[in-house]
């Protein structure tokens, strides 16, 4: 078993969590199957020999699946290594926005909807207030990452922002904010929490929300009134997390949350036929860590929580970012700023190359006669 200790939890217990009739989405079932048999052998392998001493070598195949907690780290890699390459002259902000607990279950059964509201309504409100002449009076490069998890995987909505402290003003200059973000928390909050209220009850005038028996209440006009006048009152907390002056290390640090998944095999410390214990950071600051103590059947049932709707983007980007105008404005930057301060490292490189330039692993050695001829000479094929 090569797929890690999350692996051996749905070894042990897949067939029992099956069994327990929990609801599972087409796009959660294939995520269990993924898990299951990442370099199981299941998924086929490549093979490759040493013409020198005649050794073969077989490599399972990964699964690639993005919910797979072995097959993050090549494509968190090349993420960074390619924000890296767009990264301006200026600081860099870690924004993070939550919403109310209250909303976990209209959201869990509205999830591309809402979710892609999260992401509007975070962008919008960073760009508004980034446009008045008294913050910023530019377009900053934002890159957003959706989360859906806390430290114990239980249902914790959040979107981590990271916001360039420069950006194009309209008559397309740049302008630069100073060390600290531009924007104050409370009018943050106060935005934020309008634009994703409104835009809420413009989905449910609309029709276009489903309810769970847990939130069959808001089906009646009476009772949604309520609830959002409710979360009106409710304090919603967006918060100021990093400030980066090194301009690069904000990607690097991004880097840790674009491709991360609920839980890492690293934060595993046992599994057992019944049980998993993992560690967690303690409740508040300065707390030293907790480990918690699952049946292995909760553990899957938390964990597909976080499975993402098919095809959903968690990583979106906006401002100067946007896609359709991001090369024409990195090139309008570059110019004025006079150079690039990064360039990208893994363009072009093969599989093997790359893993040698970022980790230092050399798949053409060979590891019975010591020389660096290995080479690919075939596949197998899975039986999954």
């Amino acid at each position: 078993m090569t797929g890690g200790k999350i692996q051996q939890v749905w070894l042990n217990s897949h067939e029992a969590f099956d069994a327990s009739r929990h609801f599972q989405s087409d796009v959660q079932k294939r995520a269990s199957r993924a898990i299951l048999y990442c370099k199981s052998g299941k998924l086929g392998a490549n093979v490759s020999e040493c013409p020198d001493c005649g050794h073969v070598e077989f490599h399972n195949n990964s699964c690639r699946n993005r919910n797979c907690p072995c097959c993050q780290a090549v494509q968190k890699e090349l993420w960074v290594d390619k924000r890296g390459a767009e990264v301006i002259d200026a600081p860099y902000f870690h924004v993070v926005f939550t919403v109310p607990h209250e909303l976990n279950g209209l959201i869990y059964c509205n999830q591309a909807l809402l979710y892609g509201l999260l992401h509007k309504c975070c962008a919008q409100t960073i760009l508004e207030l980034s446009a008045d002449k008294k913050r910023l009076g530019a377009t900053p490069g934002i890159v957003q990452v959706l989360h859906t998890w806390n430290q114990e995987l239980l249902y914790h909505v959040h979107m981590h922002c990271i916001v360039s402290g420069g950006g194009l003003t309209p008559d397309r200059k740049i302008r630069k904010a100073g060390g600290r973000f531009f924007i104050p928390v409370r009018v943050l909050r106060d935005k934020f929490k309008g634009k994703y209220l409104a835009g809420l009850d413009s989905l449910y005038k609309g029709g276009r929300l489903a309810f769970s028996s847990a939130c069959e209440r808001l089906r009646d006009t009476r009772g949604w009134a309520g609830f959002r006048d409710g979360l009106y009152k409710k304090e919603w907390c967006p918060y100021i997390k990093e400030t980066f002056n090194g301009f690069g290390n904000a990607m690097e640090y991004l880097g840790r949350y674009t491709h991360k998944i609920a839980i890492s095999n690293g934060r595993i410390l046992s599994v057992d036929e019944q049980r998993v214990t993992f560690s967690a950071r303690g409740k508040g600051p300065g707390e030293p860590r907790r480990t918690i103590t699952l049946a292995n059947t909760e553990f899957i049932r938390r964990y597909l929580m976080h499975v993402l709707p098919p095809g959903f983007q968690k990583v979106r980007y906006y401002g100067f970012l946007n896609n359709r105008y991001k090369a024409q404005n990195l090139k309008l930057i570059f110019s004025i700023q006079g150079h690039r301060r990064f360039k990208e490292r893994y363009a072009n490189l093969s599989m093997a190359e790359l893993l040698k330039a970022a980790w230092d692993v050399d798949v053409r050695l060979c590891p019975k006669c010591g020389r660096r001829n290995m080479r690919h000479v075939g596949r197998t094929y899975g039986t999954s």
